[in-house]
Protein backbone atom coordinates (compact mmCIF):
# COMPACT_ATOMS: atom_id res chain seq x y z
CA UNK A 1 0.00 0.00 0.00
CA UNK A 2 1.40 3.37 -0.96
CA UNK A 3 0.83 6.43 1.11
CA UNK A 4 0.94 10.03 -0.09
CA UNK A 5 4.31 10.32 1.69
CA UNK A 6 5.83 7.31 -0.09
CA UNK A 7 4.76 8.59 -3.52
CA UNK A 8 6.88 11.72 -2.98
CA UNK A 9 9.92 9.99 -1.50
CA UNK A 10 12.51 8.96 -4.11
CA UNK A 11 14.60 7.13 -1.51
CA UNK A 12 11.68 4.89 -0.60
CA UNK A 13 11.09 4.19 -4.29
CA UNK A 14 14.75 3.28 -4.74
CA UNK A 15 14.72 0.99 -1.73
CA UNK A 16 11.59 -0.78 -2.99
CA UNK A 17 13.07 -1.15 -6.49
CA UNK A 18 16.27 -2.67 -5.14
CA UNK A 19 14.74 -4.85 -2.46
CA UNK A 20 14.94 -8.54 -3.13
CA UNK A 21 17.64 -11.11 -3.40
CA UNK A 22 20.76 -9.89 -5.28
CA UNK A 23 19.19 -6.72 -6.73
CA UNK A 24 21.19 -4.28 -4.65
CA UNK A 25 24.45 -6.06 -5.44
CA UNK A 26 23.57 -6.21 -9.14
CA UNK A 27 22.77 -2.50 -9.23
CA UNK A 28 26.10 -1.74 -7.59
CA UNK A 29 27.95 -3.95 -10.10
CA UNK A 30 26.07 -2.29 -12.98
CA UNK A 31 27.57 1.05 -11.88
CA UNK A 32 30.96 -0.36 -12.88
CA UNK A 33 29.91 -1.59 -16.33
CA UNK A 34 27.80 -4.10 -18.22
CA UNK A 35 26.56 -7.20 -16.44
CA UNK A 36 26.69 -10.71 -17.87
CA UNK A 37 24.80 -13.65 -16.41
CA UNK A 38 27.70 -16.07 -15.84
CA UNK A 39 29.91 -13.30 -14.45
CA UNK A 40 27.17 -12.48 -11.93
CA UNK A 41 27.02 -16.11 -10.85
CA UNK A 42 30.74 -15.96 -10.10
CA UNK A 43 30.63 -12.54 -8.42
CA UNK A 44 27.59 -13.11 -6.20
CA UNK A 45 28.71 -15.66 -3.65
CA UNK A 46 25.92 -18.12 -2.95
CA UNK A 47 23.81 -17.06 -5.95
CA UNK A 48 22.10 -19.63 -8.11
CA UNK A 49 20.89 -19.43 -11.71
CA UNK A 50 17.23 -19.09 -10.82
CA UNK A 51 17.65 -16.24 -8.30
CA UNK A 52 19.98 -14.31 -10.62
CA UNK A 53 17.61 -14.74 -13.57
CA UNK A 54 14.62 -13.56 -11.51
CA UNK A 55 16.47 -10.51 -10.16
CA UNK A 56 17.70 -9.51 -13.63
CA UNK A 57 14.20 -9.86 -15.05
CA UNK A 58 12.68 -7.75 -12.26
CA UNK A 59 15.32 -5.02 -12.60
CA UNK A 60 14.64 -4.96 -16.34
CA UNK A 61 10.85 -4.82 -15.79
CA UNK A 62 11.33 -1.94 -13.33
CA UNK A 63 13.22 -0.06 -16.02
CA UNK A 64 16.53 0.02 -14.12
CA UNK A 65 18.44 -2.27 -16.51
CA UNK A 66 18.38 -2.64 -20.29
CA UNK A 67 18.94 -6.07 -21.80
CA UNK A 68 21.12 -6.05 -24.91
CA UNK A 69 21.87 -9.01 -27.16
CA UNK A 70 25.45 -8.69 -28.38
CA UNK A 71 25.64 -10.36 -31.77
CA UNK A 72 29.33 -11.17 -31.69
CA UNK A 73 30.79 -14.61 -31.41
CA UNK A 74 30.05 -15.94 -28.97
CA UNK A 75 26.55 -14.48 -28.91
CA UNK A 76 25.83 -13.14 -25.42
CA UNK A 77 23.54 -10.88 -23.42
CA UNK A 78 24.61 -7.85 -21.42
CA UNK A 79 22.64 -5.73 -18.99
CA UNK A 80 23.33 -1.99 -18.70
CA UNK A 81 21.91 0.70 -16.46
CA UNK A 82 19.01 2.49 -18.13
CA UNK A 83 18.44 6.24 -17.99
CA UNK A 84 16.19 5.61 -15.00
CA UNK A 85 18.95 3.54 -13.39
CA UNK A 86 21.50 6.30 -13.98
CA UNK A 87 19.08 8.84 -12.50
CA UNK A 88 19.04 6.84 -9.25
CA UNK A 89 22.83 6.75 -8.91
CA UNK A 90 23.11 10.02 -6.91
CA UNK A 91 20.48 8.78 -4.43
CA UNK A 92 22.26 5.42 -4.20
CA UNK A 93 25.62 7.14 -3.58
CA UNK A 94 24.08 9.32 -0.90
CA UNK A 95 22.69 6.24 0.85
CA UNK A 96 26.13 4.60 0.67
CA UNK A 97 27.83 7.55 2.37
CA UNK A 98 25.10 7.95 5.02
CA UNK A 99 25.99 4.71 6.78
Amino acid sequence: MTTPQSENCPVEGLIKSLSGKWKLQMFRLALEGPLRFNALLRQLEGANKQSVAIALKELEEQGLLIKTVVRQKPLHIEYHLSEKGHALVPIFRQLETAS
